[in-house]
């Protein structure tokens, strides 16, 4: 398995967004964002996906040129209008104006609407976090998850990610987390490694649970505690269909598929100024303290590592490494 600097993916990734369409600044957008997942070794959001937004940038099911629109209605409230363009990219040019609002108002919400999956939701709540603002962050995705003692696929995975700053430019805390027990690209790389899953994860078309990866796609996943994630997963799918003007969950087509309707999906974030507590990094740090009280506990997050190397299964390297060279 070769080893490669993450210079080099995001330098690659850019080519290939660029190759395929992609503006410069759009490009760039999104390789950042495939290279700081690939340095955290996630590669369900980093190169894994690569294929997917080439493709898509040709067929024009994601905007290649798409230029964000941003209003303000009313004070600590950002909109974002993606224009079917990629999430990374909204993200980019309104990032500024989400900080402005939190800092002068206190609190703020982000409203990304009409965009295309964002992958890893904690990069941008991270980003936040590192600008010394807390960060909670919802998205929806296509549809694979049923209502407990249900069959018909309503919501995504759902994700919801939160970030907390340290007062140092760092994180103190930071969690991103599907709403179902696994995410969906653990199915997905399992069916394509052509390996089992564990039982608990999903169940097949006529609700019984399976390890079966090809019966889990064609069924559904298992949302995390039960109801409990059942109701995070409704929590963020109301927060992000019904606050960006993106759809719902049950009218997405398959994220990764190379022909179809654009995404249209919905990213939400709440930005929270801690300055508004004279005790909060105090507690923080008392929090993080009891947490660790035994051996090798910590708060999620608290020590993140980033690689400068990764290793990268070959065929993936040589796809990307193709793709760099445009479309064939």
């Amino acid at each position: 398995m070769p080893v490669i600097a993450i210079s080099e993916i995001h330098e690659v990734c850019k080519t290939a967004l660029e190759k395929h369409g992609a503006l410069p600044w759009i490009a760039e957008s999104v390789a950042l964002a495939v290279a700081k997942n690939e340095s955290r070794q996630n590669r369900i959001c980093g190169l894994y996906y690569l294929q997917s937004y080439c493709e898509q940038l040709v067929s024009g099911r994601v905007s290649k040129d798409a230029e964000p629109l941003i209003t303000t209605p009313k004070p600590g409230v950002v909109q974002v209008d993606a224009k079917f363009g990629f999430a990374q990219a909204a993200f980019v040019r309104a990032f500024p104006s989400a900080l402005t609002a939190a800092s002068e108002n206190g609190l703020a919400a982000l409203a990304i609407g009409h965009s295309h999956t964002c992958t890893s939701l904690g990069y941008f709540t991270e980003q936040f976090a590192r600008r010394g603002f807390i960060a909670l962050g919802f998205t929806n995705s296509s549809p694979i998850v049923a209502p407990p003692g249900g069959k018909i696929r309503t919501i995504g995975t759902n994700p919801v990610a939160f970030s907390v700053p340290d007062g140092e430019g760092g994180i103190a805390m930071q969690f991103d987390q599907s709403t179902t027990v696994v995410a969906l690209g653990k199915i997905t790389m399992a069916k394509e490694a052509g390996e089992s899953i564990p039982e608990g994860w999903a169940l097949d078309e006529l609700g019984n649970p399976t390890t079966d990866p090809h019966k889990a796609l064609a069924g559904s996943l298992v949302s995390a505690g039960g109801y409990k994630g059942w109701g995070f997963g409704l929590m963020a799918e109301l927060l992000t269909a019904g606050l960006t003007g993106g759809i719902a969950s049950q009218f997405v087509k398959p994220l990764k598929a190379a022909q179809g309707d654009p995404h249209d999906l919905g990213q939400y974030f709440l930005v929270i100024d801690p300055a508004n507590s004279e005790s909060f990094y105090e507690r923080c740090k008392q929090v993080g303290d009891l947490v660790s009280q035994d051996e090798g506990t910590r708060l999620p997050g608290q020590f993140i590592n980033e690689l400068t190397e990764v290793d990268v299964p070959e065929s993936l390297w040589d796809l990307a490494l193709t793709l760099s060279h445009g479309p064939h």
